[in-house]
């Protein structure tokens, strides 16, 4: 797909970087992708809006105005906004306590959540907060993927083997209901639901070409059809989605008191945080599998219009949906068309073709989702970061956990704060590497060799990484170090190669070793000091008369200051020959 150059105001028409590249071949895929993503939302909306505690057709209303906006003004190929179980549940949460789960007015105090979450959305994607994307690590995202298909699939459970359970709950409370229920397996919706799946991997394996979920849903309908033909109805039980409200979503208008704003006002920065969280991680996942970045900002304003004009129409706080964007992902989707013509079609089905979603089986829809799950993890990148870093494997490993067993927002949280953890820790301990002139190579340039003999006055050092508040003790600490191991080398020269950064706490340290060496005889030089690193120090105060001197832009030209400053009774006595300076005196 070819896409046009970017221009300075190309977020406010985001589809126009994509739109004009679509082609027959994309527009067949969107299709094939739109269509099935329509019709898994069926079920999903009105289950999702039960758990909101609104109406049931307010989660088919979520899904049709709020998915095509988010597609048209997102960055994501993949991501599908909609309802999600999370957000359900947390505006179930923060409602149910202000008014009566499913009245006139809790309808309107979730219009009007909506409406100031989208506000909330907008205005940090307009300035420019979505550089928090960039603290989600790419093994935050495999991990929460990986526990997110986990989870997709055990909540089908109890649809899969025709069960009556809970599934609300985390994993281990999910599979400790259905290990209590396994008396209750219904044979005819496990076979239904086992049609699917196999139907779908054998024509995914042999057909490509041909929508494999589409097919698993048909074939597992038809093989339902089949046993209540064979069996009756009554007896095979294949419980199925059942006729849904046959309506467009009307107009609507959130509750702009202030009494309403203030009382939603920390609900509203709480479901925002989330709901932008949960949006680009799951954005991120499908871009990392689909091999393309996605802009943080763009997506921010996408889901702030997205909800913005949801309120308006009729729909509740959306966000990115795993379901369904992991649906469309894996039925090949393209381009975001996708997700603009699911909307669209969603419309019409529910116009059309909603009665008929009471033959299809609830197994059959467990089926393809038991597929999609598989589909998430990505098994051979999973493989590759364990093998690779154990602190990217922690990374994973607590994100992943964290999900299947405690919240899928605070797996992200989790994942994010141990990245961070670790990212400081790295940092505050910058290598600091003993130097010293080799005569093996050109311009007895400075090595690391242990080998090579030192200057019994001079210590050269490397320090690789920025000094900031959180290096200082660990460069403060080699010091010391020095000092207390080798007090006859009175002078210290810094190689600042590896120095890209100082705050003013690192500058202090600077100075105060300066000073040190100076009251015992001796003296602190820099040198290869960057401009930036020059700036800051000089912003800090770290330079006067004196100290400005002993910078230096080239090794040459530093061991010719240095070697003035030593002690000429102490390099009488060396026999090393260190420097060339020693050779020439």
């Amino acid at each position: 797909m070819q896409s046009s150059p970017p221009s300075r105001w190309s977020w406010l028409t985001p589809f126009m970087a994509w739109l004009p590249g679509v082609g027959p071949a994309e527009l067949r895929a969107d299709v094939v992708a739109a269509l099935t993503g329509a019709i898994v939302v069926l079920p999903q909306g009105v289950a999702f809006a039960t758990i909101a505690g609104m109406p049931p057709e307010y989660g088919l209303y979520a899904g049709m105005v709020p998915a095509i906006i988010a597609a048209l003004f997102g960055s994501s190929r993949h991501l599908v906004s909609g309802p999600t179980t999370a957000a359900s549940v947390v505006v179930f949460s923060s409602l149910s306590v202000m008014a009566i789960p499913g009245t006139p007015d809790y309808v309107a105090l979730a219009l009007t959540l909506t409406f100031m979450v989208g506000v909330l959305e907008l205005a940090l994607g307009l300035v420019r907060m979505g550089a928090l994307v960039n603290f989600i690590s790419h093994a935050v995202v495999v991990g929460f993927t990986a526990a997110a298909a986990v989870l997709i699939a055990a909540k089908q459970l109890k649809h899969f083997f025709g069960i009556e359970m809970d599934s609300s709950g985390h994993l281990h409370e999910i599979l400790f209901e259905f290990v209590k229920h396994l008396p209750e397996i219904n044979p005819a919706a496990a076979l239904v639901g086992l049609a699917t799946v196999l139907l779908g991997l054998a024509c995914r394996r042999w057909l490509p070409r041909i929508p494999f979920m589409i097919v698993a849903m048909l074939g597992g309908s038809l093989v339902a059809l089949g046993l209540d033909q064979l069996f009756g109805a009554a007896r095979t039980g294949i419980v199925t989605v059942g006729a849904l409200p046959s309506t467009l979503p009307p107009l609507s208008a959130p509750s702009l008191t202030l009494d309403h704003i203030r009382e939603l006002a920390p609900v509203a920065l709480a479901v925002t945080l989330f709901a932008l969280t949960e949006a680009v991680s799951i954005g991120r996942a499908l871009a990392a599998r689909g091999g393309y970045r996605i802009d943080g900002n763009q997506e921010f304003i996408g889901q702030g219009l997205s909800n913005l004009a949801g309120s308006f129409f009729s729909g509740y706080v959306a966000t990115g949906s795993f379901n369904r964007s992991a649906v469309n992902y894996e039925a090949g989707a393209r381009t975001p068309l996708a997700a603009i013509l699911a909307g669209v079609l969603l419309m019409v089905i529910v116009l059309l073709v909603a009665p008929l979603a009471s033959y299809l089986p609830k197994a059959a829809m467990a089926g393809v989702l038991f597929l999609v799950a598989w589909g998430l993890i990505d098994r051979a990148e999973i493989r590759h970061i364990l093998h690779a870093s154990k602190r990217e494997t922690a990374v994973l490993a607590v994100t992943f956990f964290s999900a299947i067993l405690l919240e899928l927002e605070f797996a992200i949280f989790a994942g994010v704060l141990l990245s961070l953890v670790l990212y400081l820790d790295r940092t505050s301990k910058p290598l600091i590497h003993t130097r010293a002139p080799d005569p093996r190579l050109a311009h007895r340039a400075f090595s690391s060799d242990p080998e090579l003999p030192r200057c019994p006055q001079l210590h050269i050092m490397r320090v690789d990484g920025s000094l900031f508040f959180g290096s200082v003790p660990h460069v403060e600490q080699a010091f010391d170090q020095l000092r207390h191991q080798h007090p006859e080398r009175k002078h210290l020269a810094l190689v600042c190669t590896g120095i890209n950064f100082v705050d003013y706490q690192g500058g202090q340290a600077l100075l105060q070793e300066e000073r040190r060496r100076r009251l015992d005889g001796g003296g602190m030089y820099l040198i290869h000091v960057k401009q930036g690193l020059w700036d800051a120090l000089e912003r800090y105060g770290c330079f006067d008369e004196t100290e400005a001197r002993n910078v230096f832009q080239s090794k040459t030209a530093a061991i010719r200051a240095i070697y003035q400053k030593l002690d000429k009774r102490v390099c009488a006595g060396c026999e090393q020959r260190i420097f060339q300076e020693c050779q020439q005196s």
